[in-house]
């Protein structure tokens, strides 16, 4: 047995309706034309917090007993995370501490700093960001927040397939980005509890291929910090308790490049007017670049961010002009 059930998921959805959005899901004639299925787009680029991640943190925190809460919370991220439950902190007004990388998006640094929050930064090639985050715990009495790794976190991600699979019937396949696996895995137990034969598939980028390698393995992985940009999938190793989930439920792992990445991007920004971030793009690439086997003919992609440096936007428009 998982450590997550339907009910929890479904639990969850009642719990998080005070701070997360129902987004709505998009589709794309010329998305469907140029990848030969059809794409129903979960836009969680709209949600609060720019990011899927607002379902798991309001979760995990309104499931904090009340005794406890005047202690605060601190959690490890690049961002999203980060985000989401500073948001969720400040509905419920209690502390909050993040742990985020000195290279985290800088508007993702800003975002979090403007919900109240404390933000400690670390280097993530040279300091572990669970240790610190362990720390501050220790010495503050705080709740830790863990990004993926969690039952409370991966219930209220679950509500996203929940939503998703209530307004589209009869998906051959669930699309998702797979970082450190918390939405995947919630999707997962969601989506097979209300339809047994949907096949499901996680993408990630090819440098950051820790599930990729683990389910091969049949064990977990480690692997070092990669390069990608897609800030939000860097995890090292997959979570004890999402791994078994996703080895389990999920048909398989695709993996895309970054250039793959980006003209999913750029797809997405030209073609359909949203802008998704790297981590949010990946499902897209995996369709756009033919990753998924034959025989899907209707597929549920979900579009887990929209937290975008104007920098990097910047840069990605030159790109395209110069070539």
């Amino acid at each position: 047995m998982f450590s997550v059930q339907p009910d929890e998921i479904r639990q969850a959805a009642i719990r998080i309706r005070a701070v997360a959005r129902r987004t709505p899901v998009l589709r794309s004639r010329t998305l469907n034309a140029l990848t030969g299925v059809e794409a129903h787009l979960k836009a969680e680029n709209f949600q609060r917090g720019g990011a899927f991640k607002i379902r798991g943190a309001t979760n995990f925190l309104y499931s904090i007993p009340e005794a406890e809460r005047e202690r605060g919370v601190v959690a490890y991220s690049s961002g999203n995370h980060a985000q989401a439950v500073a948001i969720a902190a400040r509905s419920l007004s209690m502390q909050a501490t993040l742990v985020m990388p000195t290279d985290a998006p800088q508007s993702k640094l800003e975002a979090t700093r403007a919900q109240g929050a404390t933000i400690v930064l670390y280097d993530r090639q040279r300091e572990s960001r669970e240790a610190i985050g362990a720390k501050i715990g220790a010495e503050s009495g705080a709740t830790l927040v863990p990004p993926f790794d969690h039952r409370w976190i991966i219930a209220g991600q679950g509500t996203c397939a929940l939503e998703l699979l209530e307004e589209i019937d009869g998906l051959d396949a669930l699309v998702v980005s797979l970082g450190g696996g918390g939405l995947l895995a919630g999707c997962a137990v969601m989506a097979k509890a209300i339809n047994p034969l949907i096949r499901l598939f996680g993408v990630e980028p090819e440098a950051a291929n820790d599930y990729w390698l683990s389910r091969r393995a049949g064990y977990r992985v480690e692997i070092a910090p990669p390069e990608t940009i897609a800030d939000g999938l860097r995890t090292t190793k997959p979570g004890a308790e999402t791994f078994p989930i996703i080895q389990s439920l999920v048909e398989d792992v695709l993996l895309v490049s970054d250039a793959e990445i980006v003209a999913a991007m750029r797809f997405l920004l030209t073609r359909m007017k949203i802008l998704v971030e790297p981590s949010g793009a990946a499902g897209v690439a995996a369709l756009l670049h033919g990753k998924l086997p034959a025989g899907i003919r209707r597929v549920g992609v979900i579009l887990t961010g929209g937290n975008v440096d104007l920098e990097f936007l910047a840069r990605l428009a030159a790109d395209q002009a110069g070539g």
